[in-house]
């Protein structure tokens, strides 16, 4: 008679040579579609570029304040275009320095990867030491600083955002509003910087509610 080989039993965790995904797939995957979902209706109010470009349109203002004012009712008009302007500005702005660019990627990559979508019940682990979240977060300060203050890539960021703004209060000062437009005309969503901080948060929030579960 043979003998009863015992049942294996469940295991949860992993074992020594198994590795697991360094990032909560599902918040990441939902904060991608959100960020997607706010693009597309943030892009939907954007101005037509041929009202943006009408040169029958410009004319010179009369004052300094005139200027101001301008600028303030084509801002809250074409601010979506007002923004891509900017972005685009900074877009080739880090293209035309790729060490920049690199840099930057990879913080963000860092931010993303090893703090902001990586499960609470999975510990940094590198070169087989592990690391407390308070540890990596004070990494990613220090690599932050680091990329931002002792490196290109600050500068050319603020560079190329002060050209960007440069450009969109030059057309506002020059370009005429039409008073029409602007009648019961509500602000547009808060920006890029916005949209994602509420993805952010609310893929933050998926993530926790995984690991409680």
């Amino acid at each position: 008679m043979s003998a009863s080989v015992p049942a294996a039993l469940p295991i949860s965790g992993t074992q020594p040579g198994e590795t697991q995904p360094p990032v909560a797939i599902s918040a990441f995957r939902a904060f991608l579609s959100r960020l997607n979902d706010s693009l597309h209706n943030s892009l939907s109010e954007r101005r037509p570029w041929s009202e943006l470009a009408d040169r029958s349109t410009f004319s010179k203002p009369e004052s300094f304040s005139n200027a101001t004012l301008r600028i303030r009712k084509n801002y809250s008009y074409f601010r979506v275009n007002y923004l891509m302007v900017i972005g685009v500005t900074l877009a080739f702005s880090l293209i035309f320095h790729p060490f920049s660019l690199l840099l930057l990627l990879g913080l963000l990559f860092s931010w993303i990867f090893l703090y902001l979508f990586r499960p609470a019940d999975q510990p940094l682990i590198i070169f087989g030491r592990t690391f407390s979240d308070r540890e990596t977060l004070g990494i990613l300060v220090i690599f932050s600083i680091f990329v931002i203050f002792l490196t290109s890539v600050g500068s050319l960021i603020i560079s190329a955002i002060m050209l960007g703004i440069g450009l969109v209060c030059a057309h506002g000062a020059f370009k005429a509003p039409d008073d029409l437009f602007l009648d019961d005309q509500e602000p547009a969503a808060a920006g890029f910087l916005s949209f994602i901080g509420g993805a952010a948060s609310n893929a933050v929030a998926a993530t926790v509610s995984n690991t409680r579960i």
